[in-house]
């Protein structure tokens, strides 16, 4: 029998998914799911084919640049690829791949929840419950947003932002939207294409992103777009962290620019703007928008497709660089 590849895997991935890495490659596994230094990832390379890694692994152009000779793919357990540099891959010949639409719905799912919690004030109502300080019923008590019949701005409709809109209808909202370049007819489904954001965010009640985090939108919702939304709108953010302006968006919360937002990713992530913590019309998460058991699998067996491809010398159906 031929040697198998090695495949260092970054993080604890699903069982099922360990089981086919073990059953069709030489595995070097993080069975404590703890995260690795740099000098660690590289020392585990060493002999090794492949890496897995998730958006938690910073593989910037220096750390690619001491990669070892021998490895030739970096299979990504995500769709957003902004934690390698594309460019520095390309150069040493290593092929980056993703996993694109598997977690679509998923992701979507948790747009919604980040909505509904931020509109509906779900993180002061837990709270009221969960510390016995609900006392009665009143006409003036927990008072939100409804969401129904709302305009909501999407910027990115790829498959994530399309099932937003999809969802979004599904509570009768007026759905606009903002993308590089216009989407077919037929998976617009009524929504209002709008060529330049600036143009957009004053019809947003709400604002969903859902783009990549690249350097054209890093930092894109800063303080002046932010003024452009609507008086109370509503911001959510399931994408990246690197899209929004911290200071800018806890700013215009605590001057009742806007109502409220829902967050699922951050700016340097777990370590948060201290500031996100003391808002109480912020609704939080901890970076779950993927977070299902079939999502999970989904993406493990497709970013293993993308492997069992290029070892076969097909070319992977998610190559990015």
């Amino acid at each position: 029998m031929p040697n198998k590849h090695v495949v260092v895997v970054t993080r604890k991935l699903p069982e099922a998914v360990q089981d086919r890495l073990r059953r069709d490659y030489e595995p070097r596994l993080n069975d404590d799911d703890r995260l690795y230094t740099t000098d660690e990832l590289l020392t585990l390379c060493e002999g090794a084919d492949a890496i897995m890694p998730c958006h938690t692994e910073k593989l910037a152009a220096d750390v690619i640049g001491r990669l070892p000779d021998s490895v030739r793919v970096i299979a990504n357990f995500s769709v957003g690829v902004d934690h390698v540099d594309l460019q520095a891959a390309r150069e040493r010949g290593i092929i980056v791949t993703n996993t694109p639409d598997v977690l679509s719905d998923a992701t979507a799912e948790i747009a919604i929840l980040c909505l509904l919690g931020a509109a509906r004030r779900a993180s002061e109502g837990e709270q009221l419950v969960r510390t016995a300080a609900w006392r009665d019923w009143s006409p003036a008590f927990m008072v939100g947003v409804q969401i129904t019949g709302k305009r909501i701005g999407i910027v990115g409709m790829g498959r994530v932002g399309q099932v937003v809109a999809k969802r979004a209808r599904g509570f009768d909202m007026e759905v606009h939207y903002h993308n590089r370049r216009r989407v077919d007819p037929a998976l617009e489904q009524g929504a209002t294409y709008h060529p330049s954001l600036d143009e957009m965010l004053p019809l947003c009640d709400v604002l969903s992103l859902n783009c990549p985090a690249t350097p054209e939108t890093t930092g894109l919702l800063n303080d002046g777009r932010i003024s452009r939304l609507p008086d109370g709108a509503i911001v959510i953010n399931t994408a990246r962290g690197a899209l929004v302006d911290d200071d800018a968006l806890i700013a215009a919360l605590d001057s009742g620019k806007l109502y409220a937002i829902g967050l699922d990713v951050y700016n340097n992530e777990p370590d948060i703007h201290p500031g996100y913590r003391t808002l109480t019309n912020a609704f939080l998460l901890p970076h779950i928008g993927s977070a299902t058991r079939e999502t999970r699998d989904a993406m493990g067996y497709r970013a293993l497709d993308n492997l069992d491809a290029v070892f076969a010398g097909r070319e992977p159906q998610d190559r990015v660089a």
